[in-house]
């Protein structure tokens, strides 16, 4: 498609998003009953494409890549797709599950790998459900939505720490994105929408089921990670807690998907807004996890605490002209420079003896620029150092061993010499 045709195309499915979002916005308890035919849409389905595309990911239980489907046709693709969701034949294949180690513990986190079939109805589902739901989401959340990042809501710690809000409740809910029961979930996406076919395709991608060890096994709760909707899916349900935490009004809670604190002025405060947070969380059908959670208290040589691979420490100011001054300072937590180091590691292994040495380095550049673009916000320079230093070091012996390698080689592979006679 030519990019000019494809820029009218984005166009109109951007102008789909502003108006349902427009709609939403403008009457909080409207149900929105006519959105199935945008799913199947032509341009909604392109765009979803894409998404799905730019992502890569792996091949679900068809062992479909998303190379296989450049190589076999795209319009192919979406054509069947386009058909399949306008008959009503559409039927999702279950995820392949995967386990990945979980940063920072022994433990590994389930992901499930949808087909890259599904993983393209699941975006273009997400595209024209998600400005409804964006309409409602409260300033509280920050995970997984548009315009919205980590570091948003990392700023609130500050500013709420900086009006003197220290005592904080830190924790996760346990198991979060495999625990969301269905019908709940359902409920709260019928507050909203009541287009029985989009519900039936909501429903069907949630009962899919996930094969591991060659069988498939069906629950009845859960929105698995690895799914493009299943973070909307999590922000609708936890959405219930967003708005009954804002009639609480009893501590500033900042929430990034499952991961969230809540500061407090007092220990009294925080104590009971754990016992509601608690509470809260049962009735979803939720609880946090005990490992996880705890008060902390703010202050100056005292308690810290991680969210967002950020530690956050209350310290006061090393100018001797502000000495006044105490705040909120954060810097990479240990368990984020740990996986920093690995991650170097990795790249400058000695598998990698035989690559070529700018090959190395431009993959060592490109995750220091990312891993320098989330952490630059904040007071790093010191941790900054420590991860150059340690690339630097392994850069050097990564060369030094494969020029010895090589050394080694050509020696072995040398002709024999002269042989002294008498």
């Amino acid at each position: 498609m030519p990019r000019l045709a494809r820029t009218a195309e984005a166009d109109k499915v951007t102008e789909l998003q502003r108006t349902l979002y427009r709609a939403a916005k403008a009457d909080p308890g409207r149900r929105f009953h006519a959105l199935h035919d945008k799913v199947h849409r032509r341009d909604v389905l392109e765009r979803a494409w894409e998404l799905v595309r730019r992502n890569r990911g792996a091949a679900g239980i068809d062992r479909t890549t998303i190379t296989d489907v450049e190589q076999h046709g795209v319009d192919r693709l979406l054509g069947e797709l386009a058909a399949d969701l306008r008959d009503g034949s559409y039927r999702p294949l279950a995820a392949r599950r995967v386990f990945i180690p979980k940063p920072g513990s022994s433990e590994r986190r389930p992901l499930s790998i949808p087909a890259v079939r599904d993983r393209v109805v699941q975006a273009a589902a997400r595209i024209v459900i998600e400005p409804i739901f964006e309409a409602d989401f409260l300033p509280c959340s920050f995970g997984f939505r548009p315009r919205r990042s980590a570091h948003d809501a990392l700023q609130v710690l500050v500013d709420e720490a900086w009006r003197g809000q220290r005592w904080v409740v830190e924790t996760d809910i346990a198991n979060c994105f495999e625990a969301i029961p269905h019908d709940g979930l359902m409920a709260a996406i019928e507050e909203r929408i009541v287009d029985r076919k989009l519900l039936t395709l909501v429903r069907g991608m949630l009962r899919a089921g996930v094969m591991e060890h060659g069988m498939v096994t069906c629950r009845e709760a859960g929105t698995p990670q690895g799914g493009v909707i299943s973070p909307l899916l999590a922000n609708v349900y936890l959405h219930r807690l967003d708005r009954q935490w804002q009639t609480q009004a009893n501590g500033v809670l900042v929430r990034y998907a499952d991961d969230l604190v809540v500061m407090c002025k007092n220990r009294r405060d925080a104590e009971d807004a754990l016992a509601a947070l608690t509470a809260l969380l049962a009735g979803m059908g939720l609880e946090p996890k005990p490992a996880k959670t705890r008060i902390v208290h703010l202050t100056e040589g005292g308690e810290s605490l991680n969210f967002l691979g950020f530690h956050h420490r209350w310290v006061r100011s090393r100018d001797p002209r502000s000495r006044h001054i105490a705040f909120l300072a954060r810097w990479p937590s240990r368990q984020a420079m740990q996986r920093a180091r690995d991650r170097v590691r990795e790249l400058t292994g000695r598998d990698r003896l035989r690559w070529p040495i700018e090959q190395i380095v431009q993959d060592l550049n490109r995750f220091l620029r990312g891993w320098a673009g989330y952490f630059r916000y904040g007071n790093s320079t010191a941790q900054f150092d420590q991860i150059i230093r340690h690339a630097d070091n392994r850069l050097a012996l990564l060369i030094a061993n494969a020029i010895s390698s090589r050394r080694a080689t050509a020696v072995r592979h040398s002709p024999p010499g002269p042989t002294a006679t008498a």
